[in-house]
């Protein structure tokens, strides 16, 4: 007797917290994959997404979301003890295909027999290797421990660019899974007229986007250096902004308004496995002045400007530089444009569905039964 493959749409549950960068990530693939007839089912950790975030999740699929931390927000793996078993009964639950975990803890201890794909957007190990230069503190040894075990139970392992896929394995060993994709943007590039002022969004109490250097190169800089994002951390951590005109915690809506009417847009992380802030300055059309790393040269050469992210007198120069010469300006923002294509969420959607293929087409390849 022979069993066919199914032919309905595949269904996924995917991972998401409200927090960071993963949110936007999730749900501007979830849409593209959508066009390829999947269905997705969120899982949410951490803190709770604001009602307009829960308003944009149920418009793509299914929202639960768990009373459970991330990761990164715990003193110990025992306070994620429960994380395996929500996963699995809610991938039981609602009969999912596969799973898409985009935190790779997430994946260790887990019982399921459907595919799993794990994303490493960040990890506390390698935060410290960018961040701060150094190796992870004894305290957190066991997050390394809980992400190795979570890159060996999947049956795929995703980085953002290769510049992060070299860290994990400078951190963790070799992952013999691992494969890039690059992330995307779904902005529209809209023309319009610019404004006289730098624009910045992160989450500026992470040291790894380094707020504090670029609060004191806004004490240089001939523009206003216009600052968006929280301050502070969900674990207490704060960073006070006292030279740039600081806006406080905008919606995405509203971060992009400024976005696209700021004419340069400013990155300085000192670590960034992707970096979703210069591709929409660059689908919004503005110059990009980015630190000198070593994801933004793989991403961004010969289309931004690049400055020592180590020295604000140094990133002033290059905000400066940009203000002073509109026809640099407007060539660098064309090339940011042009290179901004490379990242679109078709391309994306099209390579994590391609990924989807053939792990589901693995499984239920026609087979023998009884």
């Amino acid at each position: 007797m022979i069993r066919q493959a199914q032919t309905r749409s595949p269904r996924v549950l995917m991972t998401v917290d409200a927090v960071g960068g993963v949110w936007r990530y999730a749900m501007d693939l979830a849409g593209g994959l959508k066009h390829h007839g999947v269905r997705t089912c969120f899982a949410g950790f951490g803190p709770k997404p604001s009602r307009e975030q829960i308003s944009e999740a149920e418009a793509l699929g299914e929202l639960v979301w768990f009373d459970a931390p991330l990761d990164w927000m715990v003193d110990g793996e025992a306070a994620l003890k429960e994380v395996p078993y929500l996963l699995s009964s809610l991938a039981r639950q609602r009969k999912v295909d596969l799973l898409h975990l985009n935190l790779p803890s997430q994946a260790a201890g887990l019982d399921v027999p459907m595919p799993v794909v794990v994303v490493s957007h960040s990890c506390v190990v390698t935060w410290f290797a960018g961040a701060k230069g150094s190796a992870v503190p004894e305290g957190w040894r066991w997050q390394q421990r809980l992400n190795r075990e979570g890159f060996e139970r999947a049956d795929v392992v995703l980085a953002p660019s290769h510049s992060h896929a070299a860290m994990m394995e400078a951190a963790y060993g070799p992952i013999s899974n691992l494969k890039v994709i690059y992330n995307a943007s779904r902005l529209e590039n809209v023309a319009g007229p610019k404004q006289e002022f730098v624009f910045a969004a992160a989450r500026w109490w992470d040291d790894g986007k380094n707020g504090a250097m670029l609060d004191a190169a806004a004490a240089r800089a001939r523009w206003p250096v216009v600052m968006a994002g929280a301050n502070r951390g969900p674990n207490g951590q704060y960073l006070a902004l006292r030279s740039a005109d600081y806006r406080g915690e905008l919606s995405h809506r509203r971060a992009m308004v400024l976005m696209r009417q700021a004419a340069v847009v400013a990155s300085p992380s000192v670590y960034e496995p992707f970096g979703l802030a210069p591709l929409e300055a660059a689908r919004a059309g503005a110059a990009l002045a980015l630190s000198d790393i070593p994801t933004y040269r793989e991403l961004w050469e010969g289309a931004a400007l690049f400055a020592d992210p180590h020295d604000p007198e140094a990133f002033a120069d290059a905000l400066n530089l940009l203000a002073d010469d509109d026809g640099q300006r407007a060539v660098l923002a064309v090339k940011a444009y042009e290179r901004s294509k490379m990242f679109g969420v078709e391309v994306q959607a099209a390579a994590v569905n391609h990924i989807y293929s053939g792990l589901l087409h693995q499984g239920h390849t026609l087979t023998a039964a009884e």
